[in-house]
């Protein structure tokens, strides 16, 4: 590496910096004026952001700013004015039954409009944007409910919630059947094969089926019903539309019988107000699954 300073590029008639690798010489070019006064000029509206703005951090507090201007004041005063400008129609759907929105297209329009928002929020992340759900969580856009698909009973479900805590919160709770010792391990294969024949799906060779029916009759009949029909009075699934929650293959069926299930729902009243409640029951009931 060289240090001539004094040296002009032959080609561009510029002098070098003197720097040189294996060499290829750099050129001593000076940055564009334009250049360097926008870079100035930056620097000087930096510093005047810095005065003007809420922007350095304190011990325990922030610079205001001088002109004393904060965003999150800024959206609280776009949200006054948002609701300011929703309250008709959202005093009429406070004042609307349920079951009449969609007399009004105007107001079902608002109404879905409130529900889609408020469901991406609050209820997306388990049931899906779309409300297609997922291993676990309810799909909302078939009709098969557990506690029923009334646009009623939809947002009792919502208010209250599944095993939440609330006091008005749906309850059920299947009996781990393994783990509580109540069956034997035999026996949950033969029960949980007996449970694929009735929804039409292929069992293990060699399973006694009609133990596992007798089974059945005497442990789950009483919540699912004698034909394994399910109960919405108790949140107990239909064993024979072969539409599973958790999964239909052997070993899940096995692992539910043995170990029980218990998801929990929260209960949205308290975090959200009722119209938005109201607003996100119709939305889910017009996903497609909705009951009459």
């Amino acid at each position: 590496m060289a240090n001539d300073h004094t040296h002009v590029d032959s080609v561009t008639g510029t002098t070098t910096t003197g720097h040189e690798w294996d060499g290829i010489r750099e050129l001593n070019t000076p940055l564009p004026r334009w250049w360097l006064w926008l870079f100035y000029l930056t620097i000087i509206w930096a510093v005047g952001y810095w005065v003007v703005y809420p922007a350095w951090p304190l011990i325990s507090s922030f610079t205001q700013g001088a002109f004393g201007w904060h965003s999150r004041d800024a959206v609280v005063t776009d949200l006054k004015e948002l609701t300011s400008l929703r309250a008709p129609m959202t005093e009429k759907l406070a004042a609307t039954a349920l079951p009449d929105i969609k007399a009004n297209q105007d107001l079902a329009d608002f109404t879905y409009a409130q529900g889609r928002a408020a469901f991406r929020e609050n209820c997306g992340a388990c049931h899906g944007a779309g409300g297609g759900g997922a291993k676990g969580y309810p799909n909302l856009n078939d009709n098969d409910w557990l506690w029923g698909g009334t646009i009623e009973q939809i947002e009792q479900t919502i208010t209250f919630g599944i095993r939440s805590g609330h006091a008005k919160a749906r309850e059920s709770q299947m009996p781990a059947f393994g783990k509580d010792n109540i069956l034997k391990s035999n026996e949950i294969i033969s029960v949980a094969n007996y449970v694929r024949s009735i929804a039409g799906l292929s069992t293990r060779t060699g399973v006694d089926l009609k133990a596992g029916a007798k089974i059945f009759a005497d442990n789950c009949a009483v919540c699912h019903g004698p034909e394994g029909k399910g109960n919405r009075e108790l949140g107990a699934p239909n064993l024979t539309d072969g539409i599973w929650l958790f999964g239909s293959d052997e070993a899940t069926i096995i692992d539910v019988i043995a170990n029980a299930r218990g998801g929990v729902m929260p209960a949205w009243t308290g975090r959200l107000d009722p119209v938005t409640i109201k607003a996100l029951a119709y939305y889910v009931h017009s996903l497609g699954g909705g009951e009459k």
